[in-house]
């Protein structure tokens, strides 16, 4: 016969309740009344399993993560990271992949609910989606990470992408260059229409002209991405630098350049954005802007289990925005004067 948290109570001589604040470990049990549960979970053999302490808690103790491509090292990298997090405060998280498609989005969001998550951290979605706005809006724990809704309150924890994409111009414009590149990626993101903004207005800035031919805004897709900066570095007008809104297309790039025998940074510069690992490597030693990942998973952990749980922080809805930095290594140089 299966044991349940009713049997514990009746041998210890106290609540379920008390039993469930016990097995959740949860602050304000008398020591004494918490041996009394635990002796009596040892003289039953009793192990908790999920499925029975979610009935009593109407807890799962799961989290669901949505990311937009797993394939891509920055979502991998902040997926290992929240999860190391949420482990630490012993929750579990079921991973969903989208592939930026909102239609896989709004499925993924259907499936994490049915399977009883206890709230969602979302990363990429679409700048005007409304079933974040109703998500938020009936209340079910939420937290967008990496990702922004316009006119919408959801709780979120960004970088300063506009803020990022202006230490980037500023960087090359530094260093020389007037001609720069730019893969900006889809802007139906308002992470990426804010890096798009920092360097329309930062070129505006230093008194230099945005050229449309000279600017991708398509899918993050390493072969586009390639092949228009090959074509872009065939022309008689090529650029002597690009800044690309994520490393990952930063890659794409010089591989291109590689292509066509142009050699990183003296006849080209190239900037990236996330700072991932492999970027670091002394090989490749990316010229990038960081995301501050770390930070980011940190907090917007700490906003979804404050929501779950009900403490006393999740009063009022955060939308932070942290300070981005740029890490430079060696893909940026002083444009050739050949």
């Amino acid at each position: 016969m299966r044991l349940t948290v009713h049997d514990i109570a009746r041998v210890a001589n106290v609540s379920q309740a008390t039993v469930s604040k016990v097995l959740n470990n949860y602050s304000g049990v008398k020591e004494s009344t918490r041996k009394k549960v635990t002796d009596a979970i040892e003289e039953l053999k009793f192990t908790p399993d999920s499925v029975a302490r979610s009935m009593v808690t109407n807890k799962t103790n799961t989290l669901g993560l949505i990311v937009g491509d797993i394939s891509n090292p920055f979502f991998a990298e902040s997926a290992k990271i929240i999860i190391g997090k949420a482990q630490e405060k012993g929750y579990d998280v079921i991973i969903s992949n989208t592939d930026h498609d909102d239609e896989n989005l709004e499925n993924a969001i259907q499936t994490l609910i049915s399977k009883r998550v206890d709230g969602i951290i979302i990363s990429s979605i679409s700048r005007s989606s409304m079933r974040i706005k109703k998500l938020h809006e009936n209340g079910f724990p939420i937290v967008l990470y990496n990702s922004r809704v316009e006119g919408d309150s959801s709780n979120s924890v960004v970088l300063d992408n506009y803020r990022g994409a202006v230490l980037a111009v500023d960087h090359l414009v530094g260093l020389g260059h007037q001609n720069i590149a730019f893969i900006a990626g889809p802007t139906k993101y308002l992470t990426t229409y804010e890096r798009y903004l920092g360097y329309r207005e930062a070129l505006e800035k230093h008194g230099l002209v945005l050229n449309t031919d000279h600017v991708y805004d398509g899918e993050y897709d390493y072969r586009k991405v390639y092949d228009f900066s090959y074509n872009l570095l065939s022309s008689p007008d090529r650029p002597t630098s690009f800044f690309a809104t994520s490393d990952q297309m930063a890659l794409a790039v010089m591989d291109a350049a590689a292509s066509r025998k142009i050699s990183i940074p003296q006849e080209l510069s190239v900037v990236g954005f996330d700072n991932m690992s492999i970027s670091a490597n002394a090989y490749i030693g990316l010229t990038t802007v960081s995301q501050q990942k770390e930070n980011m998973a940190e907090l917007a952990l700490k906003k979804l289990i404050s929501l779950i749980e009900k403490t006393e922080s999740d009063a009022l809805s955060i939308q932070l925005s942290l300070k981005p930095e740029l890490i430079v290594r060696k893909t940026t140089s002083a444009p050739n004067k050949k």
